[in-house]
């Protein structure tokens, strides 16, 4: 069977548009009829994904997926890093834990990890008319040069073209281009068919004399200048999305925190996107503000989480909040939160110890080595029984009374989370919980909202990849990479 064909988008820095100009490429391809899928060696998120195949993959590969018309396996992303510390990380291989190691240790295991990602790599490319990968950082970090399986030594392992995006808005886009075409080794240069430049605003006659310049200097194309595209709407793969924007016609006031090792916090983009809800991410040292619903987010490392959400003052401020009639939601870590202990005795997240939890609900959680991974359908136990949809991604198992008033029940009959007595408390492991625009209309009447807008996760995410691919598509050149019949 012939191989793919395959193309590597590498950046000039994190978050310079790799997953979004892949995710565009994807959607592009498909709807031109060509069997695409994307691919990322080594991704370092805590935003992660369930797969068809039972696995966990990074969320930006499940939504790459999606673009691509293909449901996410866990071959997309063979090597998942999930930090636990400032050094440490959980190592995620084929979609299944596989270790917990420091970063030097990791190092040391890189070439065990890179035989799984050419494993991966092989069945792919025997399966697909194309593959897109996505680099990892920079290939210009010397520092991770060694054994690097994430952008050149991938990419001169699996002899795969490279075309390096550079993001113009933040500042430097040329010195970013040409300092990183720089630092790579000649034969990594030559790997490297052009540029793209992402986010641009303003009048392109002013960008074209160093367009012109950029590509007499180094030799290769500018195969085209991205637009910003205001409001577009994909699922983050690490970073927080973009700042809070005053909404006059809010009808509730929602806050989370943003605690060191918040993990997929995309869980609450229908919140953050909804024009009616007035949401503000609280980081460190900013003040508590005052809300009508408090959201505790997942978390990879629960007890020191929990221990820096009591020193940041939000323990006292969740009580006072449930005094005065407020609501609080937990999923997933900030669920096992809110019961009265938390213990790991094996070390899975740090070293073996039991805390207090935040005592709001009759339970105990212990971290159990076997790591739940389900896609999961269901309904709310609240008025109404709104369907909901979602995933699983957790390593706790919670037992006590407060279970006996689930908070949703999935499709199989069985009981998922809690829900209090007096019905101020919802706490959950399923991941989406928000997501499903019934849930979500049912979660906003629970929390005060009263009748709101209706808003479609799903449909605005599809939207924004079409728009996505369209932008790709008029303003990128990408003969000097693709076949021809797939630019027609």
């Amino acid at each position: 069977m012939p191989q793919a064909i395959t193309l590597m988008v590498q950046g000039t820095t994190s978050d310079a548009g790799k997953s979004t100009l892949v995710a565009g490429l994807a959607r592009m391809l498909a709807r031109r009829g060509v069997r695409v899928a994307p691919f990322k060696p080594q991704n370092m998120a805590l935003n992660s994904a369930v797969t068809a195949d039972g696995g966990e993959i990074g969320r930006a590969q499940a939504l790459q997926a999606l673009a691509a018309g293909v449901a996410p396996h866990t071959d997309f992303n063979p090597v998942l890093l999930k930090p636990s510390t400032d050094i440490g990380a959980q190592v995620v291989i084929h979609g299944k834990v596989a270790a917990n190691l420091s970063a030097r240790d990791y190092h040391a295991y890189k070439p065990t990890a890179m035989k799984a990602v050419m494993q991966s790599w092989d069945r792919l490319t025997s399966a697909y008319e194309c593959v897109l990968v996505e680099g990892a950082g920079s290939p210009a970090e010397i520092n991770l040069r060694d054994r690097d399986i994430a952008n050149m030594g991938f990419a001169e392992a699996a002899d795969v073209p490279v075309i390096l995006v550079a993001d113009i808005d933040r500042g430097g886009v040329f010195a970013h281009l040409v300092g990183t075409l720089e630092l790579l080794s000649p034969s990594e240069q030559a790997r490297v068919k052009g540029f793209v430049i992402n986010r641009f605003r303003g009048d392109i006659g002013l960008l074209q004399s160093g367009l012109d310049w950029l590509e007499e200097r180094t030799g290769r194309p500018v195969l085209g200048v991205l637009p910003y595209l205001h409001g577009l709407f994909l699922d983050a793969e690490d970073a927080l999305g973009e700042a809070r924007v005053d909404k006059r016609e809010a009808r509730l006031r929602v806050a989370a925190p943003v605690y060191p090792r918040i993990s997929n916090h995309t869980d609450l983009d229908a919140l953050r996107l909804h024009p009616q809800i007035d949401f503000r991410w609280v980081g460190p040292g900013q003040a508590i503000p005052p809300a009508d619903l408090i959201v505790l987010p997942g978390s990879k490392s629960v007890q020191a989480d929990l221990a820096w959400l009591r020193a940041q003052g939000w323990e006292p401020a969740i009580k006072r909040h449930l005094r005065y009639g407020g609501k609080v939601a937990g999923i997933c870590g900030g669920f096992q939160m809110l019961g009265a202990r938390l213990a790991d005795p094996q070390g899975l997240e740090g070293a073996p110890s039991t805390v207090a939890g935040l005592g709001l609900l009759d339970m105990e959680t212990v971290l159990e080595a076997e790591k739940q991974l389900e896609n999961r359908c269901g309904a709310l136990c609240l008025p109404g029984g709104a369907a909901v949809a979602g995933y699983e991604i957790h390593m706790g198992v919670s037992r006590g009374a407060a279970l006996d008033r689930p908070a949703l029940r999935f499709d199989d009959g069985r009981p998922d989370g809690a829900l209090s007595h007096d019905g101020q408390i919802l706490g959950t492991y399923l991941h989406g919980l928000f997501d499903a625009p019934a849930a979500l209309s049912a979660l906003l009447a629970w929390a005060g909202a009263g009748e709101v807008e209706t808003v479609d996760l799903a449909a605005r995410r599809e939207a924004d990849l079409d728009r996505l691919a369209d932008s790709v598509a008029a303003h990128l050149d990408l003969a000097p990479v693709l076949p021809a019949a797939w630019l027609v």
